[in-house]
């Protein structure tokens, strides 16, 4: 009881952190159209968000392992939460000057900032506490993270959009003073939000700083005899090897299902823009931050390979559904695939650094590297879409994306040990 105790608060704030990183990922399909029409971008340009975002993730990931195996998990944190609140605090002169790269940097420095906190955050949590409940533990914590998601399409397009928009007959009729002052006003709109956001991590600096944190030892009786040595050579396991692939493909496919949802929509059933979104975010999103906790007490009763594996087989049907259907029948098989994604990237990465001890961090490093499928998968699709005419086709990819998440819960997440007796 004593040890649970020691454990707790540490736990609460660290699940705090998993927040941050899904608010950032899912402001982005706000900012997406907002800043289009602020800097007067087309939609190639407006796409470098994501593209942004996702490489501060593939860049820093490694980095960010480094710190953490360096200064240990708690310097690793409080960098990151520095990096998050710096990136948002640059938002202001971003919006001010109106300048699409200054926006893409900030971004990016935000990303690195959530790339350290993941990093640190993911392999932390699946240590502080019974290792036979890594993946039950990390999958709770997890579930803050379907909040984040849940919440930052609400709170974006409250306090973000402006819901002003002129055709392109009316820009042009305005004086070149009236339509510097619109512009402005719509960059502008970024600048509360972001410094609310950077004081709330300003907080959350203050609190890690002045609360003691357990530097956990990961446990290396699983792995005696090896090397801990920070080293790309941690990929000798073949269960994180086939982890990192899963992962790829995993956030690949989520970012696509997302990405396209809207399109999709219209694609198949003829839905406006509006209604598509708010079915994304009531429906499907709903979902997914239901599912974490759903999955969470699931795995009470059922191991976590196994339920990653139903998921699966459930989600490759789903979408097998959504691709050859129309109608409402495709809207809403997309729709439910969220509920069934939610315990997919905690538990590939729970099961992807099971028993590897001190070279954990190492592997939670290429874990999160992994997250840059999320800018692979949808241009795989938009390929797809263009070459076809058809974006039902191209969720395709995603099908087969499942498809290896599928392979890693029914053999791929076996430890070298398990696979030798």
């Amino acid at each position: 009881m004593e040890n649970k105790n020691k454990y707790l608060l540490p736990i609460i704030l660290v699940t705090s952190l998993f927040f941050l990183w899904a608010f950032l990922h899912n402001i982005n399909p706000i900012l997406i159209p907002h800043l289009r029409k602020a800097l007067e971008l087309n939609d190639t340009q407006s796409s470098f968000i994501d593209i942004s975002v996702s490489m501060g993730y593939f860049v820093i990931a490694i980095p960010a392992g480094l710190f953490m195996h360096k200064y240990g998990y708690k310097k690793g944190i409080l960098f990151g939460l520095f990096l998050y609140a710096l990136g948002a605090i640059l938002f202001i002169p971003a919006a001010s000057s109106r300048n699409y790269t200054f926006f893409l940097a900030a971004l990016f420095i935000i990303a690195s900032g959530a790339t350290f906190l993941e990093t640190v955050a993911n392999p932390y949590i699946s240590i502080l506490g019974d290792k036979e409940t890594s993946e039950q533990r990390l999958n709770f914590a997890q579930s803050f993270n379907g909040v984040g998601a849940f919440l930052a399409p609400i709170i974006g397009g409250q306090f973000i959009l402006s819901g002003i928009e002129y055709s392109q007959e009316q820009l042009k009729a305005m004086t070149p003073q009236a339509l510097n002052d619109y512009l402005q006003h719509e960059a502008d709109t970024v600048k509360m939000p972001y410094i609310i956001i950077a004081v709330v991590v300003l907080i959350l600096l203050g609190l890690f700083a002045a609360i003691k944190l357990p530097e956990v030892k990961a446990d290396d009786s699983e792995l005696e005899g090896h090397a801990t040595k920070f080293s790309a050579k941690v990929l000798r396991h073949s269960h994180l090897s086939w982890a990192v692939l899963t992962q790829l493909c995993y956030v690949g496919a989520q970012v696509g299902v997302g990405s396209f949802f809207i399109r999709f929509s219209k694609f198949v059933a003829n839905i406006s823009e509006k209604d598509a979104a708010f079915m994304w975010g009531s429906i499907a999103m709903v979902g997914f931050m239901v599912g974490r906790f759903v999955g969470t007490f699931l795995m009470r009763f059922i191991k976590p390979a196994q339920l990653l594996t139903i998921y699966a087989v459930i989600s490759i049907a789903l979408l097998a559904v959504a691709v050859t259907q129309s109608g409402n029948t495709a809207i809403y098989a997309l729709s439910a695939t969220p509920f069934f994604m939610s315990i997919m990237f905690p538990t590939i990465f729970a099961l992807g650094i099971k028993g590897l001890g001190e070279e954990t961090k190492i592997a939670s490093s290429f874990l999160v590297m992994a997250i840059i499928g999320g800018a692979i998968a949808p241009v795989v699709m938009g390929f797809i879409s263009d070459k076809t005419g058809s974006i039902q086709t191209a969720y395709i990819v995603p099908l087969i994306c499942f498809g290896m998440v599928l392979f890693f819960g029914l053999r791929g997440h076996r430890l070298q040990q398990q696979e030798s007796k």
